[in-house]
């Protein structure tokens, strides 16, 4: 009498995409958005100001670069954080209110306003420490 072997069941693609939503929502709920931020960044920073000035931000809000606000990928709206100058030591509070940048590895856009209390303007970028202050 022949012994059958018993081979393990392999997992259907329809399992495996089931596993896979089911770590994502699980993810997701155990991680609200910006809690796993980071307090702390270095890294470059640029400005953007008059071309975009009167139009509306990510947020909504029209975009004014007399304004010390900033654009960054992922910290939630009306974030208040310091940047700092790593070069000068300058630094400056500012307010999370746009999406940005998209160029490179570049960790934030800064106003016209806080470009020129970092002393960043005439190179353009800067590298930066951002610390996250709160929100609201």
């Amino acid at each position: 009498m022949p012994l059958e072997t018993v081979r393990p069941q392999r997992p259907t693609a329809r399992r495996k995409r089931r596993r896979g939503f089911i770590v994502l929502a699980v993810l997701a709920l155990a991680l609200p958005f910006g809690s796993a931020q980071a307090r702390v960044q270095e890294g470059l920073a640029s400005w953007y100001g008059d071309q975009f000035h009167g139009r509306p931000t990510a947020s909504g809000e029209l975009f004014d670069s007399s304004d010390l606000t900033m654009a960054h990928p992922t910290l939630p709206f009306g974030t208040r954080v310091r940047v700092t100058n790593l070069r000068n030591g300058r630094s400056v509070e500012v307010r999370v209110n746009d999406r940005g940048p998209f160029v490179g590895s570049r960790i934030a856009d800064l106003s016209h306003a806080a470009a020129v209390m970092l002393g960043m303007m005439h190179r353009g970028i800067a590298r930066v420490r951002i610390e996250v202050l709160g929100t609201g």
